[in-house]
């Protein structure tokens, strides 16, 4: 499967950036294995200002706990790649900023890393709202790392354009 093209990538940032200001909302996001990927694809746009807030690229553990204040507990319970984690990055992101929506990435981008249980491709997001509402999701994306994390990022953005209605 191919990398998800720019131009996709730049109309679902575009849409969410709408949706938000619609709202009067601001974004934060919560990043590991995109590495800012998604916050760099958001302030490409002119006028992000207006809805992106802020991004927390928080690629080790430590900084996890450290800037998003995940637990340790929940990390050394389920790992760094899991739904708990991506929803403690969303929750934390929203705590940490002023924004009213939040989204998280966590995954295994490759090509080494995976395990039989968590393996390359497995990517888990988190997405919070500042009414309470926290959610997410799995799922196993197949490419090279490029691949894997350029569909990540898409899929992030389609789940808060999807939460947020």
């Amino acid at each position: 499967m191919a990398r998800v093209s720019d131009e996709e990538l730049h109309q679902l940032a575009a849409e969410l950036g709408d949706k938000l200001i619609a709202r009067g909302w601001m974004l934060a996001t919560a990043e590991s294995c995109t590495g800012g990927w998604v916050g760099q694809l958001l302030t490409s746009l002119p006028g992000s200002s207006q809805w992106y807030e802020r991004g927390f690229i928080t690629y080790a553990n430590a900084a996890k706990v450290e800037m998003l204040g995940v637990p340790e507990e929940t990390l050394a319970t389920h790992g760094a790649v899991s739904e708990a984690t991506a929803s403690a990055m969303a929750t934390g992101a929203l705590k940490h900023s002023h924004a009213h929506a939040t989204l998280a990435i966590s995954g295994i981008a490759g090509p080494g890393g995976g395990t039989p249980q968590k393996p390359v491709g497995l990517v888990c997001y988190g997405w919070a709202l500042a009414d309470g509402t926290v959610m997410s999701s799995t799922c196993r994306l197949d490419g090279d790392r490029e691949e894997i994390r350029s569909r990540a990022v898409a899929a992030a953005l389609r789940g808060l354009i999807e939460l947020i209605g």
